[in-house]
């Protein structure tokens, strides 16, 4: 298991609210029990950068594992500084409905809560911009 930086610091946090909705999504796969919930970011996006939840089979090699709220979470390395920090909420009222991250590494983000920018000086030369099919402007 890969440490994080600063062990005081917390680097993701699932509310209640998310880790169930993630909890029963696991129990409709097939091999739910064996999969872990992988928290990205990637280039691309309205802002420059745009989220990613998804299941993966397991960890890959320097990835960090958390146990966030009882449920299995990893994080790519190349990830971990822009999701200090962030907490991982699930939405569901009559206006929103989906995962929502508050992220406070984001200087801005896109109408549509998928993508977002950080400060000057933060993004890696390789960050792809521009907008992705997630948005519409």
């Amino acid at each position: 298991m890969a440490t994080v930086e600063h062990p005081t610091e917390t680097l993701l946090t699932l509310t209640p609210g998310a880790a169930a909705k993630i909890r029963e999504l696991l129990a409709e796969e097939p091999d739910g029990d064996t999969l872990v919930l992988r928290v990205a970011i990637q280039g691309g996006g309205c802002s420059g950068f745009q989220y990613g939840l998804g299941f993966d089979s397991g960890p890959a090699e320097g990835d960090l594992e958390l146990e966030l709220e009882g449920v299995p979470v990893v994080v790519d390395p190349f990830s971990a500084p822009y999701l200090r920090g962030a907490t991982i909420d699930y939405l569901n009222t009559i206006s929103e409905s989906g995962f929502k991250i508050d992220n406070p590494n984001a200087a801005s983000s896109c109408g549509c809560g998928h993508s977002f920018t950080v400060a000057e000086g933060e993004a890696p030369e390789d960050a792809g911009y521009g907008c992705g099919s997630s948005c519409s402007h």
